[in-house]
């Protein structure tokens, strides 16, 4: 058996975006947002499902799936799998957008529902935090009371996920360990939870259509194409960044090198006792100067 990369926007829309993978949407959301809480989903909408996305010029390395939980909050998950300058900002963006458009002209502000931006990232974000899930809503920094839970933003870091097959402890590292390793897997292991597995059913390469797996080799070779310029760019970057590190050590040696010189001339005209004019004029150095070295 073989399965789709399910970091691809065809593959994660497949399982989390299809009006028939609504238990499967369920589970993982659980598992990720309210594990271990009291309240749990027990149902939700899928905004715009799954369709075969169009490929012409594939702009974008990210996927989204958006859902109305039956508690009437919305929760938008993407994917992203290359990091970029204002990534962060973007998804504070999205979040924020996305709770201010639910009110029309005249609207009662008392009927905003809560937006949880979910973002699956595959590259480390939070160097200081070794948590694959970290979570941020607004709060009083100083006393640490919350001020609102209605903007929260929640994002999965897949490299620090380390957890081999055989260590996984529950359903939550089932589902992280399916979004990294899917695509790599031959088999459906009877140890996952049925949830899981469905999700790898759902991306069977043996029940595509010949326009599913076109796709999905199209947006996987975009991808890698993307990842590899920027890994080419970094490289780059670096050894220039040497050359002139270099270079610049290089002139730096000879300035000082001369300037080391200088001095040891000028302080054996000192020792002469050659006229101060005349030390200043063979050497170039002002009275001050020179009055230091004495």
């Amino acid at each position: 058996m073989k399965f789709l990369d399910v970091k691809t926007d065809l593959a994660f829309k497949k399982v989390f975006g299809n009006e028939g993978s609504k238990p499967v949407l369920m589970s993982f959301l659980n598992a990720i947002l309210y594990q271990n809480k009291i309240q749990q989903i027990d149902d939700l909408e899928i905004v715009d499902p799954y369709t075969i996305p169009m490929l012409q010029g594939m702009k974008d390395t990210y996927v989204d799936v958006k859902a109305r939980l039956n508690d009437g909050t919305q929760v938008i998950i993407e994917v992203q799998v290359l990091t970029y300058q204002g990534f962060e900002k973007q998804v504070l963006y999205n979040a924020a957008k996305n709770y201010s458009v639910q009110l029309q002209k005249g609207d009662d502000y008392t009927l905003l529902n809560p937006v949880i931006a979910l973002s699956i990232v595959d590259f480390r974000m939070f160097e200081d935090s070794d948590a694959v899930i970290s979570r941020f809503k607004m709060f009083d920094k100083q006393n640490m009371i919350d001020y609102s839970d209605d903007i929260e933003m929640v994002f999965v870091e897949l490299p620090k996920f380390t957890q081999e097959f055989e260590a996984l402890e529950g359903i939550l590292d089932q589902w992280i360990y399916f979004l990294i390793h899917a695509g790599m897997m031959d088999y459906i292991p009877d140890s996952f939870a049925p949830p899981v597995a469905t999700a790898l059913s759902l991306i069977d390469e043996s029940v595509m259509s010949q326009a599913e797996l076109e796709a999905q080799h199209k947006r996987k070779e975009f991808i890698f194409i993307q990842k590899s310029s920027l890994e080419l760019a970094k490289e780059q970057g670096l050894a220039q960044g040497r050359a002139e590190g270099i270079e610049q050590g290089i002139e730096q040696g000879i300035e000082q090198g001369i300037e080391k010189n200088k001095e040891e001339i000028t302080i054996n005209m000192i020792k002469a006792n050659l006229p101060d004019e005349t030390i200043i004029q063979l050497t170039g150095l002002n009275s001050e100067q020179l009055d230091a070295l004495k």
